[in-house]
């Protein structure tokens, strides 16, 4: 019976949801293109339930590029109301369309000579009237048996709301840059923005020795820098190849049986001479592509002319949040 009933509910509220397709027009492209045409915030307007999916609406337009708040509608009687500019757009909020709190702050916005559109489920409302455009978000019935509480009535909105925040961004070219930049504490923001100068190790942090460095110092240094690899360089500070832990233990390898002294080695005979780099102008994701493509966790950071910049660790980019 619960999982009948569950099913029944999410049925009804997505039968809701595919009907407004059929309702959308040239009203909903208007509502768009007041929205971009504002030169203000978009504000949004609405009671009770009706109010709490006003709030993700507005969210959702501020996240993506369009200006935008939630004004309570009881709030605005008792001076929000100075909230609101003549540049701003008005979006209300309202199932029946004659709530009252509402409609006792239209005078003002109309004072103010704003565009108001409303989402409604009663076109022929007062509020509906006095809008300048009206998107239909009725349904047949709400999912709560009682047909009491707000239930597909509200999916139904909240739905309409992400179609107009949706069209809105598409419209005004939003990126997934713009996105980012609107999130910077997010994972997103990680993904997108961090670079690789954000997270690399620099200065005396980077190991490196020259060429001629015998092998007992460059284990020396490996184990004071502590990322497993050194870089080798050439006297004038050019990138020449890297050793690294794997290096080290397949010279092991050839001194274990019979081989050269490997303390006594030039570094320049055990390193790798083609080591992978990258530049720190790179997005922090490539450096995990190119680690990950070649199971590797350490790049060196190179600018032109082959001098070292830094050193990024894959302990950095997890640290980060970008793995």
């Amino acid at each position: 019976m619960i999982l009948e009933e569950g099913k029944r509910v999410l049925e009804i509220e997505s039968a809701a949801i595919s009907e407004l397709i059929a309702k959308m027009g040239d009203q909903f492209v208007e509502a768009v293109m007041l929205c971009h045409a504002c030169r203000g915030r978009v504000v949004v307007i609405g009671m009770g339930k009706s109010g709490l999916i006003g709030k993700k609406i507005s969210a959702t337009m501020a996240s993506t590029g369009t200006p935008a708040f939630f004004l309570h509608p009881a709030e605005g009687v008792h001076g929000d109301l100075g909230m609101i500019s003549k540049d701003d757009v008005v979006v209300t909020i309202s199932n029946s369309g004659e709530t009252e709190e509402i409609l006792r702050i239209l005078p003002s916005i109309k004072r103010l000579g704003l565009k108001l559109i409303t989402l409604t489920g009663n076109t022929k409302s007062t509020l509906a009237k006095m809008s300048d455009v009206v998107l239909d978000v009725g349904v047949r019935k709400e999912a709560c048996p009682l047909g009491l509480a707000p239930t597909a009535s509200t999916t139904a909105t909240l739905a309409m709301g992400d179609a107009l925040a949706v069209a809105l961004l598409q419209e005004k070219g939003f990126r997934k840059e713009d996105f980012a930049s609107f999130h910077p504490g997010g994972t997103l923001g990680r993904t997108i923005l961090l670079k690789v100068e954000d997270v690399m190790h620099v200065g005396e942090a980077v190991p490196k020795v020259l060429e001629q460095t015998p092998m007992r110092e460059v284990v020396l240094e490996m184990t004071a820098k502590k990322f497993g690899m050194t870089t080798v360089l050439s006297e004038n500070g050019v990138l020449l190849g890297i050793v690294t832990d794997g290096d080290l233990r397949r010279l092991i390898r050839r001194v274990d049986h019979g081989h050269e002294d490997l303390f006594s080695l030039p570094v320049k005979e055990v390193m790798n001479h083609n080591p992978k780099i990258i530049s720190r102008e790179v997005l922090a994701t490539q450096a995990v592509h190119l680690m990950e493509s070649h199971s590797i966790t350490s790049l060196v950071v190179v600018r032109k002319g082959g001098y070292v910049d830094g050193i990024i660790h894959l302990h950095d980019l997890l640290k980060s949040g970008v793995v």
